[in-house]
């Protein structure tokens, strides 16, 4: 198995938690020459999580997007939000190995990330973890297609 088709944009969103670590997540990849696409939020004026999981979802739903992040507080309101798409496998990471873990055995395509539990040298550690770390299959593949409903 391997990890994802890097050719395509990355999917960031956030709410107004994640801003900070949003911004410097988006700068970390671009800096290594990827390509993101930045759903916001762009300010830290309070704004409904849903209105930006639903979009980072929907382009990893539809292809769009090689994978998603999304950040807020906790990232329970946004792995929730996510998670509501078919095909999303949206996964809360707050250490390195999680990261590692929710590629490896749950092929999951969204990382959510809690601002106010990590930082941002994590967030960024998870990231780059989470993009090359390939999908095991085997026994993972059979548990993996019976999350959809």
């Amino acid at each position: 198995m391997t990890s994802f088709n890097l050719t395509s944009p990355i999917a960031i969103g956030c709410d107004h938690a994640g801003v900070d670590y949003k911004d410097v997540i988006k700068a970390h990849l671009e800096s290594k020459g990827f390509s993101v696409k930045d759903f916001g939020t762009f300010t830290k004026d309070s704004v409904d999580y849903p209105d930006f999981a639903h979009p980072v979802a929907a382009s990893v739903e539809n292809n769009e997007t090689a994978f998603g992040i999304l950040i807020c507080g906790s990232a329970n309101g946004v792995a929730i939000t996510a998670n509501k798409h078919a095909g999303v496998r949206a996964a809360i990471c707050w250490a390195d190995e999680l990261a590692s873990l929710a590629r490896q055995h749950n092929d999951a395509n969204v990382i959510c990330i809690p601002a106010r539990f990590v930082d941002e040298a994590t967030a960024i550690k998870m990231v780059d973890t989470f993009m090359n770390t390939a999908f095991e299959g085997g026994r993972h593949e059979g548990r993996v297609r019976k999350i959809a409903c």
